[in-house]
């Protein structure tokens, strides 16, 4: 049996999070998110559990609610999208806002995108300078890929929402971040349907409820299937589980 990611102390503490995906082109269904998938394998790999993901406008009252929120119910927030160029790119300004700081044409942003722009032989325009302006007393995160950097303040760590930006800052900002127990991850693909397997499963359930679980069906060459997911930070516990679930089943 193949358990995902490596064992961590029972005794670590979980780190919880969640993301906050900023912009009316996801409500409206003009962009399909990526982040949202990439950002959770990302945490869950290094030992984070993301618990919440809201998606909300360009709209700078909800973009404070929901910052004020969920900073205040989990370890860390992620932000992606709004920090671009353009007048509708107003997440910065709002999570100064929410912080109750100054936005400000942060020096040092200023001279990553006059350096990026130079070296192509473009000018530094004021819509360009524009993602210089960054919430006073915030750390900066890079940007590999085109220059213009994210920003952390307090717990809350705020990306671009082009998926493959986002990416390379997520990879940039993870040596700021504290991990704990690591989720580990056991599937035990059932070839019944769901409802030959609830009461097994359920009665699963409430011998190991330190044990997260979950059944996903699906068509497996044409007919009703399960997948059944395990998961717990302790391996030992887990594997006792998947063990003796699968002889209740008989796979």
């Amino acid at each position: 049996m193949h358990i995902s990611a490596s064992s961590t102390l029972a005794e670590e503490r979980i780190v919880t999070a969640a993301l906050l995906v900023i912009g009316d082109e996801i409500l409206s269904g003009r962009t399909k998110d990526q982040n949202i998938g990439a950002l959770a394998e990302h945490l869950t790999n290094v030992g984070i559990r993301l618990r919440e993901v809201r998606v909300v406008p360009d709209d700078e009252a909800d973009i404070v609610a929901a910052v004020d929120a969920l900073r205040r119910r989990y370890d860390y927030l992620f932000t992606t999208g709004g920090i671009g160029p353009t007048h509708d790119d107003i997440t910065a300004d709002s999570i100064a806002k929410a912080f109750g700081v100054p936005i400000v044409l942060d020096e040092r942003a200023e001279k990553i995108l006059s350096d990026y722009y130079a070296a192509k032989g473009l000018e530094l325009t004021p819509a360009r300078l524009r993602m210089a302006r960054i919430p006073s007393g915030a750390d900066l995160i890079e940007n590999p890929v085109s220059a213009a950097p994210g920003f952390r303040l307090g717990n809350v760590f705020v990306m671009a929402g082009v998926p493959s930006i986002m990416r390379e800052m997520l990879q940039c900002l993870t040596p700021m971040l504290e991990t704990g127990a690591k989720l580990l991850s056991v599937t035990i693909p059932v070839n019944r349907p769901e409802s030959e397997i609830a009461e097994i499963f359920s009665a699963h359930q409430s011998r190991y409820r330190d044990v997260q679980m979950g059944s996903y069906p699906l068509l497996r060459d044409g007919r009703p299937a399960s997948d059944l997911v395990l998961r717990c930070s302790d391996q030992d516990r887990l594997r006792e589980a998947v063990d003796t679930l699968k002889a209740a089943l008989g796979v």
